[in-house]
């Protein structure tokens, strides 16, 4: 399928993982994309990968003046901006380990999960959006979390930010759809990237809770996000899709069910 043909898209945070996959998706799709991203040298190996149709520029999403050059960049390369992909997130292990409760983590964690989780979505749309209502209009995709649709023991900050996200998403739609500007945002689960795949306990925990058969990939992601992006959604727009296998849609005691009728029948 081409049905991205002739759109111009950036990836805020494409580098490696979802994002790489949706630049992937989003070429084959017929799309010239930007990668940005703080490895730079990964986000120009994956566009020499891709070939023409992609380039690869400095961003560090906790900088606005980054955030304004990526925009820039993408605008002088290719001509405009159809697509805002804001696929950023602070994951490193170090800020996880202080992203604690509401009493234990410190201040500073909380504010840069925040600057860098949120409000780089915030400073990317600001500086795209009028150039997509220049071209008449265009799609802002913003990767969300199941974290910030449910609570949890931990990660406090990295939750309120992606709960922030899901209503900036909304805003966006609510104050730009009339003037052509859709914005959704996807919300994964646990999704099989290089950082899960590192963690087979925590895979092995949440595996009774998944419906599907298998975790889900970065290329599911992507689909989605081509979808999004396209005008098959034109008539979609403020939504939060949740993609996690099933995970969200059912009573939390369900696998201690399953696995109480299991051994049931076993006896």
């Amino acid at each position: 399928m081409n049905r991205l043909e002739n759109r111009i898209a950036i990836i805020a945070g494409g580098a490696t993982g979802i994002g790489a996959a949706c630049a992937r998706r989003y070429i084959a799709e017929g799309a010239s994309v930007m990668i940005g991203d703080l490895n730079i040298d990964g986000a120009r190996a994956l566009a020499g990968e891709l070939g023409e149709k992609a380039a690869a520029a400095h961003y560090d999403a906790a900088d606005e003046n980054s955030v304004k050059a990526l925009v820039q960049a993408t605008v002088d390369w290719f001509g405009g901006i159809d697509i805002l992909h804001n696929n950023v997130a602070l994951t490193s292990k170090e800020i996880q380990a202080l992203d604690t409760d509401v009493t234990g983590i410190p201040l500073d964690t909380w504010e840069l999960t925040l600057k860098i989780n949120a409000t780089s979505f915030l400073v990317a749309s600001k500086y795209a959006i009028p150039h997509m209502i220049s071209r008449g209009g265009g799609a802002i995709i913003n990767t969300a979390s199941n974290s910030g649709r449910f609570g949890d023991v931990v990660r406090t900050a990295y939750g309120a930010s992606k709960a922030t996200v899901i209503s900036l998403t909304q805003h966006i739609a609510v104050q730009y759809g009339k003037q052509g500007i859709r914005c959704n945002a996807i919300a994964p689960g646990v999704i099989l990237t290089d950082a899960m795949n590192a963690l087979p306990e925590l895979k092995s925990l949440i595996e009774p809770h998944i419906l599907t058969p298998e975790f889900g990939k970065p290329e599911d992601v992507a689909a989605l996000g081509a979808f999004l992006a396209s005008d098959e959604s034109r008539y979609i727009t403020g939504q939060v899709f949740p993609i996690d296998g099933g995970a969200s849609v059912h009573h939390p005691q369900l696998a201690d069910v399953m696995r109480s009728s299991s051994s049931k029948g076993q006896s």
